[in-house]
């Protein structure tokens, strides 16, 4: 998995000084790192009943759906406020600089149904915290989290302990 983090190009001073940012468009355009990196998020749930895979606004929305058609499971956006039409279940989380807020179709997972969530990145733990909980309340079974990268220093991993959570690199 660390041949992975070739493709992964790191930004320093981005968005603001002092901060390293992982690019991954420099992965996402090589067809070998981007299928290597779609297989390493599926692969650790193949076999295990998945009915949906929830991707999280903006970045999740390129690995949840081809993660879903490889486990053969239906894909659900979760969007920022006001993008979605239908009636919708909401979720508020902190921020290190404030709150936010995240919305998906009411109807978009089912009671017992087993949900996992993918994004591309697990940095503090909030934002997959609060899509988690979503889900739950709509009836759903969290199955696991997925993600491309791990901040590890950033601790997000102990924000989500109850959940089976799978990161393809570690940095």
């Amino acid at each position: 998995m660390e041949d992975l983090k070739r493709w992964i190009r790191e930004v320093p001073d981005f968005p603001k000084k002092g901060i390293l940012f992982y690019d991954i468009t420099t992965l996402l355009k090589e067809p070998a790192g981007l299928h290597w990196a779609v297989d390493l998020l599926a692969n650790h749930y193949v076999g295990q009943l998945i009915h949906r895979v929830v991707g999280i606004e903006a970045r999740g929305f390129i690995f949840a759906p081809m993660v879903a058609y490889r486990l053969n499971a239906g894909f659900v956006p979760v969007r920022k406020p006001n993008k979605l039409p239908a009636e919708k279940a909401r979720a508020e989380y902190t921020l290190e600089y404030g709150r936010d807020t995240l919305e998906m179709h009411k109807d978009a997972i089912e009671p017992g149904q087993n949900v996992l969530v993918i994004d591309d990145l697990l940095a503090t733990g909030g934002t997959a915290a609060a899509v988690a909980s979503m889900v739950e309340s709509l009836g759903g079974k969290v199955a696991g989290l997925g993600f491309l990268i791990e901040l590890v220093f950033l601790n997000g991993r102990q924000k989500l302990a109850p959940y089976d959570l799978h990161s393809v690199l570690q940095y």
